[in-house]
């Protein structure tokens, strides 16, 4: 009696699993059919105006025409995107709250805040969608007379205490990169931190630091107008507005991929059909010509790929940064 009623009772226990298992399925599908129903707020961690804006407004307003609901740009600075980035992570997993998110907060601030950080972006966040990168300038004042990476590195080994160099922040990519420059050339160079790329680059122009290692977007028109001289871009390409600069390994450097990315993430929790719903939609918008166009004047690489390949990206550039930020003893307040 005792194995008969244990039998019935396993059945209606597995029957009443497998009916809630295939009921949670169809109700993630209908809400996948039936997304997006209201609009869909894209939070940035930076301030108007700034490149991560430009992004997430170009690219909202093409969500907008392939979904049908409204996009709203909601700008949340300072703390290097923890604050935006927290309250993204508390925010409904209902794919109506997106993070427009960069490198510094997914793959850097991890290794630099360590257990200080206001969110875990492995446990917090559900990658949805690389949107692109920006490659970075290696620059330097026109009294500098090097003229390649690999004149720059023999200037650098014969003139330890004539070259310093800028940065937009203690911890920034601006700092890492030049960190990991020096590692690989085994370098003396002092670090002066500034406020921001801007200032550094004022410095720089008058000739207070020697060089920098900075996004595209800030460094070109001081490199057009002379002011600067560009010696390498640091993406495995030339840059396509701007051909001219050749690469770091061009250039007689070191392979130095220190591009600067953008990605879309959500609230963990996300529905998996609403994350790949909003992947295909970013992946076919970054497909547009006029899109491609407009990417490639701001010097944007187009990003694309599958949630889990960024998942990939984030994870790997957490562990390369990290390694430079211990070997350098880079602390932040």
């Amino acid at each position: 009696m005792n194995k008969l009623f244990s039998s019935r009772r396993c059945a209606l226990v597995c029957a009443g699993t497998l009916g809630t298992a295939l009921w949670l399925a169809g109700a993630s599908s209908a809400l996948a059919a039936d997304y997006p129903n209201r609009p869909i707020r894209i939070v940035v961690p930076y301030s108007a105006g700034g490149l991560t804006d430009v992004l997430a407004r170009t690219l909202g307003e093409r969500l907008t025409q392939r979904l049908g609901q409204p996009t709203i740009v909601d700008n949340r600075p300072g703390g290097a995107e923890q604050i935006a980035t927290s309250m993204v992570a508390k925010s409904a997993p209902d794919g109506y709250t997106l993070l427009l998110s960069t490198m510094t907060g997914l793959a850097v601030n991890p290794g630099l805040y360590g257990p200080r950080l206001q969110y875990d972006p492995y446990k917090d966040l559900t990658p949805v969608a690389l949107v692109g990168s920006v490659p970075s300038i290696v620059v330097v004042h026109p009294d500098v007379p090097a003229k390649s990476m690999a004149e720059l590195t023999a200037y650098a080994k014969a003139h330890p205490a004539k070259l310093n160099y800028g940065s937009a922040g203690n911890g920034t990519p601006s700092h890492l990169a030049v960190e990991y420059y020096k590692r690989q050339n085994a370098l003396d160079a002092a670090h002066i931190a500034y406020r921001g790329g801007a200032p550094a680059l004022q410095d720089l122009m008058a000739g207070n630091v020697q060089m920098m290692i900075a996004i595209a977007p800030e460094a070109l028109p001081m490199v057009k107008s002379g002011k600067l001289r560009a010696l390498a871009v640091t993406s495995q390409r030339r840059l396509v507005a701007n051909p001219e600069i050749p690469t770091v390994q061009e250039s007689g450097g070191k392979p130095l991929d220190a591009s600067f990315w953008y990605a879309f993430v959500a609230p963990v929790g996300t529905p998996a059909e609403v994350v790949n719903k909003l992947n295909s939609t970013l992946n076919a918008i970054l497909q547009e010509p006029t899109l491609r166009t407009r990417l490639a004047e701001l010097n944007v690489d187009i990003g694309g790929g599958t949630p889990a390949a960024l998942t990939d990206l984030i994870r790997t550039d957490a562990m390369r940064w990290k390694k430079v930020i211990d070997e350098a003893g880079i602390k932040v307040d």
